[in-house]
């Protein structure tokens, strides 16, 4: 009995998982996602396949990881390359279905045939009474409001109907106005009126109806407003856009916008140059400390190096975020104790945060703090590494420290600290967290159409154009995202020839 269990339980399992598949396929499918709903059912024919199929046996073990792979790293790259050829942005929210049906859910009041309004509560739910100005009087079947449509008919009364309750005060009447806007009521004589106000129901039309060519025609006042695929706008015979927007396919214009506009281009050259200079100089100075103290820490003759190296580790130690929010404090104008120092011993109060070059120093002097333990734990290591017998030779040969280091040292761990310097210079080419929080990438530039930072790095200007003061434009901050990208799988590609080259070599 536990053996056919064992073997069922796998069974019921898939089954289980499939029958959720198709489920949750079916509720995407009615939400209008045909693609994605397709999408589903194919991987589940996949899973499916996978585990029933001998053939797909080696892959059981696989699949799992390769499932993540896609939905996690491939897809989501995908989805940015996409939307970078699109015009996506906070004007441009909606897709070209989605607009047209904003603009055919308009409606308008017509003058004139209004109908008085009193709301009536009929145990659980409501009664409406109308009176029209000619005196006569309808009222619906009892209804519940909800936020949802409702259609309903009334009739005038007849007699031996039950007397209506009194009606509700305002108060309840306003809590109830905005599922009363959807009440549809259709009158004996073929009129259709919805709530107009907070007393009167009247005749409501549809603002727009589509036309054959797909322009949509103003029932009120007869303009027509024609879809402008190009700038993903309708527009009325003047021109001019009416919001909402929807996206649509612009092809490499923003990838030929990056280049050519010079409001974008001017400002992104620096923020690329200052980019490389910020993570190379990061890299050099994080490293260049780094070397030095593990070359003190291996220092046999220092006293006390334990707990040096205790205390050298803490920057490491403590969460990134909040060494920089402390470091932010510290150089703050104002209060912050550095300037206060610098104040009593040279009479100076430097501007860290609204001078260029001052916000530039600033950056590499917290980022070099933060990277400088890693470089020291690692160098360390790699010195441990190094025979001692060629100290050895060097003291008989009568070489000095300085000769010690650049001979022997720095050569020997120059090779295996190369692609991890290669790393280090491709993760603050993308060192978001230390801009966003020290400086927010300002001083900005003067002039710019578009808000830039001479603090940014790419990926920081790339975070405002997309969801800051640069106007929400996603497609041309996933351009940028996909340049970006496309420089750091360079890296890394060169990174990985580095690293096979020196693994190659003999020792």
């Amino acid at each position: 009995m536990g053996r056919l269990l064992s073997k069922a339980a796998p069974v019921m399992l898939l089954s289980l998982v499939v029958l959720a598949g198709l489920y949750l396929s079916l509720q995407v499918y009615l939400s209008g996602q045909s693609l994605a709903a397709v999408s589903l059912v194919a991987f589940l024919g996949l899973t499916i396949y996978v585990y029933t199929a001998t053939r797909a046996y080696n892959y059981r073990y696989l699949f799992p990881g390769l499932v993540a792979v896609l939905l996690f790293v491939i897809l989501p790259i995908a989805i940015n390359f996409s939307i970078g050829f699109t015009n996506y942005s906070s004007k441009h929210l909606l897709s070209f279905s989605q607009a047209t049906k904003y603009f055919l859910d308009q409606t308008y009041t017509e003058d004139g045939h209004t109908l008085a309004f009193t709301l009536h509560p009929d145990g659980a739910a409501y009664r409406i009474r109308l009176e029209a100005e000619d005196g006569s009087i309808f009222q619906t079947p009892p209804l519940a409001l909800h936020a949802t449509k409702v259609n309903v008919n009334a009739q005038p009364p007849v007699a031996g109907d039950a007397p209506l309750a009194a009606a509700v005060d305002t108060r309840t009447l306003i809590q109830n106005l905005k599922a009363l806007k959807l009440v549809a009521i259709h009158l004996p004589n073929g009129m259709t009126v919805s709530a107009a106000g907070l007393r009167e129901f009247a005749p409501v039309r549809k603002q727009y109806v589509k036309a054959a060519d797909g322009s949509l025609v103003d029932q009120q006042d007869g303009a027509v407003l024609r879809p402008d695929m190009t700038e993903g706008f309708y527009k009325n015979a003047a021109g001019e856009a009416m919001q909402p927007g929807f996206t649509t396919g612009v092809g490499f214009a923003h990838y030929v916008r990056i280049v050519s506009d010079r409001a974008l281009s001017e400002p992104l050259a620096q923020i690329f140059i200052w980019t490389v200079v910020f993570a190379g100089l990061s890299v050099v100075f994080a490293f260049s400390i780094g070397v030095i103290l593990a070359v003190l820490m291996n220092w046999e003759a220092l006293a006390g190096r334990g707990l040096y190296r205790v205390l050298l580790f803490i920057p490491y130690a403590v969460p990134g975020f909040i060494s920089i929010l402390v470091f932010k404090g510290l150089f703050n104008e104002n209060s912050g104790e550095i300037n206060l120092l610098l104040g009593h011993l040279f009479s100076i109060n430097p501007n860290w945060f609204t001078d260029p070059f001052l916000a530039k120093t600033m950056l590499l002097i917290v980022n070099t703090w933060l990277g400088f333990p890693y470089m020291m734990l690692l160098c360390m290591g790699l010195i441990k590494a190094i025979p001692a017998d060629l100290y050895e030779a060097s003291a008989i040969a009568g070489a000095g420290p300085l000769t010690n280091f650049f001979k022997i040292t720095l050569p020997l761990i120059a090779k295996p600290m190369t692609p991890l310097l290669i790393s280090a210079f491709a993760f603050n080419f993308n060192n978001f967290v230390i801009v966003a929080l020290l400086t927010g990438g300002r001083p900005d530039f003067l002039g710019t159409k578009i808000p830039a930072g001479t603090t940014d790095v790419l990926v920081s200007y790339t975070y405002r154009i997309a969801f800051e003061d640069s106007g929400q434009d996603f497609g041309l901050a996933s351009a940028l995202s996909t340049v970006i990208f496309l420089m750091v799988v360079l890296l890394s590609l060169v990174n990985m020839r580095i690293s096979k080259t020196h693994t190659s070599e003999p020792a």
